[in-house]
């Protein structure tokens, strides 16, 4: 297996619904961002892994179409809310194993406002299981479906280890603390705990301010082996050192556990194997961005990924043990809950932002001496990708 490098990265600024542009003019501005970072010609990409959860099928086609038409595989991945890690997954394959040798990963969406709701009532829901197993666990509601879902598994937790409402709500002022000096974020403006918790309740310890938004946006990367990168005069000092993907297992059903529906054993599994495979442990990550797609998630992802023992989330918050001058920075850009979450472009803006800080080109964010670098992108239904990069020479 040959090692996979990110040459280039690209995303534009994540937007609202109402003053987004439409998804292939987000899509082909990432894409062209991150060949112009690169430096090389659409011509160059041997194949591309398009990422985008809601859209008529061969929407990849249609934004590459507007870079350039050569011919190339476009391949289009629907994986959830990790569906851009998705792309990335399927890119860094096709380099390590000798298929391409320069491959583009791409993620985009064109959201609506509002809660995300099912597309299709005509037929079997993806979700059907998870439904049932909420439903039996903590009864019906007519809160938006991922919040009962990731609202529900807070609640678990906290009943189990007795977190306070108001380390939940401090995830949320650390987000936006960090996306202040992220001009590709939507939410910049500073909150304090009190606002997080007077913000309309949602659902268990969620208010609407520790909700991510809907959002709209795209972020590529092209990815490359080492000989195509030495022959075309590419940059080789961030490179793909492992990845996993796992999907649910037996235990997301049948403990009846709300922490278990929303994908911890995915991600724990997952990043279990990027460490085995790595020799990595959680101790040497300095910086990671996490799926925060709700406060109660990053607070699971800590501890799913290691970086604080079971049941030690909240020393964790109140330690500052999750941003600048602590043991990990979460999320430098802003994470999903203030840069925003465009589904199918989330895993490859988080990959742009870990690609900056470990270049140092983060500006403002960046987190000093890193690097190794961890990214955690899960989806419902479900997937976890978990990928580690390195700072190389």
């Amino acid at each position: 297996m040959r090692r996979a490098y990110v040459a280039g990265v690209g995303m534009v600024p994540f937007r609202t619904p109402s003053r987004s542009e439409p998804y292939d003019v987000l899509g082909a501005n990432a894409v062209r961002a991150a060949l112009a970072d690169a430096g090389v010609e659409h011509g160059a990409l041997q194949q591309a892994y398009a990422g985008y959860v809601y859209g008529d099928s061969t929407s990849g086609q249609r934004v590459l179409y507007e870079v350039g038409r050569t011919g190339i595989p476009v391949v289009n991945v629907n994986n959830n809310c990790s569906t851009g890690s998705s792309a990335l997954f399927l890119a860094r394959q096709a380099v390590e194993s000798g298929t391409a040798d320069c491959v583009l990963a791409l993620g985009f969406e064109q959201m609506r406002r509002g809660a995300i709701t099912a597309q299709w009532t005509d037929r079997p829901s993806t979700f059907d299981r998870f439904e049932e197993v909420t439903h039996a666990v903590q009864g019906s509601s007519d809160a938006p479906l991922a919040a009962q879902f990731f609202g529900g598994a807070g609640a678990a937790y906290a009943e189990r280890h007795g977190t306070r409402p108001e380390t939940f709500a401090a995830i949320s002022v650390k987000s936006r603390r960090h996306a202040a000096h992220n001009p590709y974020a939507v939410f910049r403006d500073p909150l304090t705990v009190e606002e997080v918790l007077a913000s309309p309740h949602v659902y268990g310890p969620l208010t609407r301010l520790q909700c991510c938004p809907p959002t709209c946006g795209a972020a590529a990367a092209v990815i490359v082996s080492e000989d195509f990168a030495r022959t075309h005069g590419l940059r080789t000092d961030v490179a793909v050192k492992a990845q996993a993907m796992t999907t649910d297992f037996a235990s997301t059903f049948d403990e009846k556990d709300m922490t278990k529906v929303v994908g911890y054993d995915m991600a724990a599994a997952a990043a279990r194997q990027v460490y085995e495979a790595s020799g990595v442990s959680p101790e040497d990550i300095g910086v990671v961005e996490l799926h925060d797609c709700f406060t109660a998630n990053e607070l699971l992802s800590y501890e799913a990924l290691g970086l604080t023992p079971e049941g030690t989330a909240e020393k964790f918050v109140a330690d500052g043990d999750n941003t600048y001058g602590g043991r990990v920075v979460s999320n430098p850009s802003g994470g999903l809950l203030s840069k925003g979450h465009p589904l199918g472009a989330t895993g490859l803006a988080q990959c742009a932002e870990l690609v900056w800080q470990l270049r140092g080109e983060a500006g403002a964010r960046q987190v000093d001496g890193v690097t190794l670098a961890l990214q955690h992108n899960i989806g419902l239904g479900g997937a976890a990708v978990v990928t580690l990069y390195e700072k190389v020479g």
